[in-house]
């Protein structure tokens, strides 16, 4: 009952809408109803301003990083039938899983980078850092968030591959890298035409 319980209260913690709820509170606006129409922290950025994308996107970090350290070491004690070192994993996925399919949201949402980000921090944070130079590589180079995000999210599982870690840890990861470039199609199609919009940290001056 426990293991039940866990999964759904990480599932509903990654579910908070951190941009939707940012974005109606301060301009009164659904943020799917403006600029990408994602519910993430780079449109939040464009939409509501910088700081308050900064704001998301830490938020949405520490979705899957309460989930996969305190929520872990939490439901843990009543025991679950699952070993302590893909259980927390378990628990990340359902948060990243809240925050693409959001019960708040009609079962809508964002794509699940930045809670993936708070998730894989608590798993395995050599492999987050490795994946976060990629990402910033990838970003510097091209300045699109989404093909960063999507080259960083196919490299996780390759590394925890390479650095051991156990088959059954392995394949959750490569279950979520699988979900986060479906969740990017709509970008990858924008990318192939050379229609996708560059994020740019500040704006041209006129």
């Amino acid at each position: 009952m426990a293991f039940i319980i866990s999964l759904f209260v990480c599932y509903v913690i990654g579910s908070i809408p951190t941009s939707y709820i940012v974005a109606k509170y301060l301009k009164g606006i659904d943020i799917r109803q403006h600029g990408s129409g994602n519910v993430g922290a780079t449109n939040t950025a464009r939409v509501v301003g910088k700081g308050w994308g900064l704001l998301v996107l830490v938020f949405d970090i520490l979705k899957g990083l309460v989930c996969v350290t305190l929520a872990a070491r939490f439901f843990f004690r009543f025991g679950v039938p699952v070993s302590m070192d893909v259980y927390p994993l378990m628990l990340g996925a359902m948060a990243i899983i809240g925050h693409i399919w959001s019960v708040f949201l009609g079962f809508n949402g964002g794509k699940g980078i930045a809670t993936s980000s708070g998730v894989f921090i608590g798993v395995a944070p050599g492999v987050f850092l490795a994946a976060l130079c990629i990402w910033i590589a990838v970003f510097v180079w091209r300045r699109y968030v989404s093909l960063a995000s999507i080259i960083s999210a196919v490299s996780i599982p390759i590394m925890l591959s390479a650095e051991g870690y156990r088959a059954p840890f392995v394949a959750i990861a490569s279950l979520l890298s699988i979900i986060t470039v479906l969740k990017h199609y709509p970008n990858i199609k924008r990318l192939v035409r050379g229609e996708e919009h560059r994020f740019e940290l500040r704006k041209n001056a006129d």
